[in-house]
């Protein structure tokens, strides 16, 4: 009899088992979307006035702008700003670990252009690369080294010492590789400051534009190595 007076209203309990089985149907068709969608990616750009954008509006910096081209194509990404003007390999090492602190994925690497300028001795910067990119790799956090290219009135020898840094740690350590960080704005009036030096936002735009899908492929490595 109990049975009777729980069962026997049909059509009620029939909506009842009719509406709970299509919202488990709902949650099992959201669930796996939700798990598909990718953990931002939070990138920091270590580098000298290159990277932190000298005598440039903070919105022009290359940080910035690079961060703004890849959310543009729909990437969850926070590109921080840890470029320092004046800043040598060594100013870099010193920093590294404030820099770049926990819960960074990935590191766009971009110093040496003021070891050049000031004649360091290229040893000096190759040493000071590597120690950079061992301390991060025992982290397990993925890089684009990008390239310099010493200035020709250091001369000869010191550019067949300089030049070839970068390239070697690259395939030492088998890193993504941007041979010259300036390729296409170095020398071009339009695209620098007036001090020829630097570059201005339209030089900026170049960089950026260039380097994305070296940049889009350090993210595809973030999310390999965590899984999505």
């Amino acid at each position: 009899m109990a049975g009777m007076a729980l069962f026997g209203k049909g059509p009620p309990v029939r909506q009842f088992v009719i509406g709970l089985a299509a919202a488990c149907a709902a949650l099992i068709v959201a669930v796996p979307a939700t798990a598909q969608t990718p953990r931002p990616v939070t990138i920091v750009a270590l580098g000298d006035s290159l990277t932190a954008g000298y005598q440039l509006p903070p919105a022009d910096a290359f940080p910035v702008k690079l961060q703004a081209a890849l959310r543009a194509k729909g990437v969850a990404v926070t590109v921080e700003n840890a470029g320092v003007s004046g800043d040598t390999s060594s100013g870099g090492l010193d920093r590294l670990d404030w820099a770049v602190g926990d819960g960074v994925d990935a590191v766009i690497l971009e110093l040496g252009a003021n070891d050049a300028l000031r004649g360091i001795d290229p040893a000096i910067t190759r040493r000071n690369l590597d120690a950079i990119i061992t301390r991060l790799k025992e982290r397990n956090i993925p890089i684009l080294l990008t390239g310099m290219i010493a200035p020709p009135n250091m001369g000869s020898t010191y550019g067949a010492a300089f030049n070839p840094i970068f390239p070697d740690l690259a395939a030492k350590h088998g890193l993504l590789f941007d041979p010259f960080f300036l390729e296409g704005v170095a020398a071009e009036r339009d695209l620098n400051l007036a001090d020829g030096m630097h570059p201005n936002g339209r030089g900026v735009d170049v960089i950026v534009r260039r380097i994305l899908p070296k940049v889009e492929e350090l993210i595809a490595q973030v999310r390999s190595r965590r899984g999505g």
